[in-house]
């Protein structure tokens, strides 16, 4: 399937109706409030879908950005936007040829951005260019357990990961950050099935 094709593909999802709720990523919440004495700045959600996440973010204080690659999906954000009373620029960007500006964002947000491998390494480090320094990433996708353990995720194993594998990746070519958190988060405890997360944070250092 070409990009273009993939992306009508999220065109006629996000049309058919809004399968991603008013409630924020629970993972992504969990790992935004681990970064104990942040204070709100600009912040950036790649593949933001129907705006969700970006939408609670601009509701915290921060100034949002958020990039989509489907017309349909930011649509829906501006609805959602002015439902809320916040206010987010909405970005119609392809993350395959588009370069977020570097070093401007307080807080870069990827959640369930499921690539290829290959695909995925230079948008991810991409992203990771876009924080700022002393700003911080915050990494959301299902864990590789999610195939064997857990519910939902991509339909292709291979898209998986673990936050692990996304922290060697990102500090191999970027060595201005380090992580600060790289872990599984599990919805619900075992035997019961529910989607099982990897949590990824890192940090850029100052003056980097």
């Amino acid at each position: 399937m070409t990009a273009d094709e993939r992306r009508l593909a999220w065109d006629d999802r996000h049309r058919a109706g809004d399968f991603e709720g008013d409630a924020p990523n629970p993972t992504l919440v969990l790992g935004l409030a681990g970064l104990a004495g942040t204070i709100p700045g600009n912040a950036l959600e790649l593949a933001a879908g129907s705006g969700t996440n970006a939408v609670w973010l601009a509701g915290q204080g921060w100034r949002t950005t958020a990039v989509d690659w489907s017309p349909v999906a930011l649509a829906n954000g501006m609805a959602k936007a002015r439902d809320a009373g916040v206010t987010v620029d909405w970005l119609e960007r392809n993350l395959f040829d588009w370069f977020p500006p570097r070093r401007a964002f307080g807080l870069v947000v990827i959640v369930y951005l499921h690539l290829s491998p290959k695909e995925r390494g230079p948008v991810y480090a991409r992203a990771a260019a876009a924080v700022a320094p002393g700003g911080s990433m915050i990494v959301v996708g299902h864990d590789r357990l999610n195939e064997t353990q857990g519910e939902g995720g991509p339909p292709e194993a291979t898209r998986l990961f673990t936050a692990e594998e996304i922290g060697r990746e990102l500090l191999a070519t970027d060595p201005g950050l380090v992580v600060e958190r790289a872990e599984v988060v599990r919805r619900a405890p075992p035997p019961a099935r529910a989607p099982i997360d990897s949590l990824l944070v890192i940090r850029r250092l100052p003056r980097q």
